[in-house]
């Protein structure tokens, strides 16, 4: 779901750095890893990396991939499944061209910072009532909520940069980015919500000692 370059206008890319550095500084103080669990952490956020990095083309203008979020936040808490997923947006945009640099604060607070949180949190309030789904739904949410942002994002383009009603950048508007986004990632959400079920009962059954379950 990362959004390439030319698609914003800087009216909307800039605050979009600036806030998105700012929570990166958050994250930085909120984030408290116990040593043994580092490699842990490099393994799973390995496994995001390579999900993120198949990734299909949308004609909404960004692209549907698994991303592994929802299972580095309930495993390690929002904050730091963020941080981790915002390490894999920085790369892939600079060395693999997955994503665009001008969109990097965009694609890492709503892949990593919306995408964590809200899978996290849906964790959370329904693990006492049914873990599998509570599971399950965290990362379906783990991967819609971050789509809707972006469609919102792209389709309010033609409104915030254009010239004499020509857009200067996204030319479609949020109805079509709406529909062209979130079917295909409602779909892929069923995917992800399936691997973050199963690898988080996995992890949590055969890596007792550095698993932390939140």
């Amino acid at each position: 779901m990362h959004i390439p370059d030319g698609f914003i206008s800087p009216v909307t890319y800039i605050p979009a750095y600036v806030a998105t550095v700012a929570l990166w500084y958050a994250a930085f103080g909120e984030t408290k890893l116990e040593s043994e669990r580092v490699s842990f952490l490099a393994a799973l956020s390995a496994l995001s990396f390579v999900l993120m990095m198949i990734a299909i083309p949308l004609p909404g203008g960004t692209s549907a991939h698994l991303s592994g979020v929802a299972l580095l936040s309930i495993v390690f808490g929002p904050w730091l499944g963020f941080a981790a997923v915002s390490v894999v947006v920085v790369i892939e945009a600079l060395f693999f061209g997955e994503g665009g640099v001008t969109t990097l604060g965009i694609n890492a607070f709503a892949i990593g910072f919306i995408g964590s949180f809200s899978a996290y949190y849906i964790y959370r309030f329904l693990k006492d009532v049914n873990e599998k789904a509570a599971l399950f739904l965290a990362g379906w949410f783990g991967m819609n909520m971050p789509a809707l942002f972006l469609a919102v994002v792209l389709g309010l383009q033609p409104l915030v940069a254009s010239v004499e009603g020509k857009p200067l950048f996204f030319p479609f508007d949020i109805e079509t980015t709406l529909t062209a986004l979130m079917i295909p990632h409602a779909l892929i959400g069923i995917a992800e919500g399936v691997v973050t079920l199963f690898l988080y009962r996995f992890l949590r059954e055969n890596f007792r000692v550095v698993f932390d379950e939140r």
